[in-house]
């Protein structure tokens, strides 16, 4: 491991959690630049394609975060 990787791995849960908003921050300002696999536009295409003909099977954004919360006890 070279000196500056260890030096992440040191950082407190804070500073983590900061240095990792600040790259999804970063990385969601262009997200032009960020590479998508084939199979990931695989997968997004069969679950647009299984919404489109099923609109009522999505959940809404508030339904998944409680389900998320019950789940994980948060």
């Amino acid at each position: 491991m070279n000196p500056d990787t260890a030096s992440l791995f040191s950082l407190s849960p804070a500073e983590k959690l900061r240095l990792i908003t600040d790259l999804w921050d970063d990385l969601t300002a262009r997200p032009e630049n960020v590479p998508i696999h084939g199979w990931q536009k695989t997968e997004l295409h069969r679950r647009r394609s299984k919404l489109m003909e099923n609109p009522a099977s999505g959940l809404s954004w508030e339904d998944v975060r409680e389900e998320a919360r019950n789940r994980h006890g948060r």
